[in-house]
């Protein structure tokens, strides 16, 4: 499968080692890297720069702010596949709500591929050709180094969004109980050796109905990982089991009664920090994660309405 592969040139996360896991698993992947205003004229930069007979799927992994904005041209491409890690927030209070939902049906032949379960199943009962293909981590920049965990409970990340207030208002709640930090480190190196040091990671993802990249990475790191309770569609897509590869709550108060249970029990907890350490290791490196979406592009694509209408009146 010969693939044309769209990227965002300026992206927060390193997500390097994803598009080698998708490069590795196809024929040919012409990876572009598209500026801000290469994203913005998607209609004059194929028209410049790409032949779309030469490949078998064109995917998309662009910013759905101007995405959303070009479907009329976007809509034209054949064998488009938009992979999407931010589709929750088609059922959150938010400015995009419903929005991704009025994207994909003006041009329900496009396969969607969310990072949600959920999202997927929501999808899907809407008439999309969706499908689900977890987050991961990068595999080469967070590994566990076995080091002395110097820090027992964490957060490490943004809470400065309008996007992540959940998420600042449980860790606000839960610092004023327990001795807890909420830091920032530069990505790479800092960001791994600050996993490798916390014993317990909280996982605040409030809101966001699905597991943000942060919960994978702390568990290959060998954190116990303590992860807001999405619910049982994502969890059993995941392989997530509470108490045995992670620890999932609801409230700071059930939070806080599991974490007593961890600390009275020390061997316990290391348990669930290693088997929670073998899942990521096993099912969420980004080098597996780029193979499963390219096995997800692979089944036939839905044909495009004007095409379906010509090959009924022709009778085939």
């Amino acid at each position: 499968m010969n693939v044309l592969f769209l990227v965002q040139a300026e992206q927060r996360a390193i997500l390097d080692r994803l598009y080698d896991g998708i490069a590795e698993a196809c024929d040919s992947c012409d990876i572009r890297w598209l500026s801000s205003d290469e994203q913005a004229n998607l209609k004059r930069y194929f028209r410049e720069h790409v032949d779309v007979a030469k490949y078998d799927r064109i995917l998309f992994f662009l910013r759905f702010k101007k995405e959303m904005r070009q479907w009329r041209f976007i809509r034209t491409l054949p064998n488009l596949v938009i992979l999407e890690h931010d589709a929750y927030q088609n059922y959150i209070p938010c400015k995009y709500t419903g929005k991704f939902s009025a994207h994909y049906r003006r041009m329900p032949w496009v396969r969607v591929i969310s990072s949600g379960a959920g999202v997927s199943q929501r999808l899907r009962e809407e008439g999309f050709d969706a499908c689900f293909v977890p987050k991961g981590y990068d595999q080469t920049l967070l590994t566990c180094s076995d080091r002395e965990r110097d820090i027992e409970l964490a957060f490490v990340g943004s809470t400065k969004s309008v996007a992540y207030s959940g998420r600042k208002a449980l860790l606000d709640e839960l610092g004023r109980h327990e001795n807890l930090l909420v830091t920032k480190t530069k990505s790479g190196e800092e960001y791994c050796e600050t996993l490798n040091r916390i014993r317990f990671f909280v996982s605040a993802d409030v809101g966001m109905g699905e597991y943000m990249i942060k919960n994978f990475e702390a568990m290959a790191c060998g954190c116990v990982l303590l992860a807001y309770d999405h619910g049982e569609v994502e969890n059993s897509a995941l392989g997530f089991v509470d108490m045995e590869n992670l620890v999932l709550y609801r409230t700071v108060a059930q939070l806080r009664e599991k974490l007593a249970v961890l600390r009275a029990d020390p061997e316990r907890a290391l348990r669930i920090a290693q088997a929670g350490r073998r899942l990521a290791e096993e099912q969420y490196g980004f080098d597996r994660i780029g193979h499963k979406i390219v096995e997800a592009m692979r089944p036939a694509l839905r044909v495009p309405e004007r095409r379906a209408g010509w090959l009924a009146w022709l009778g085939l």
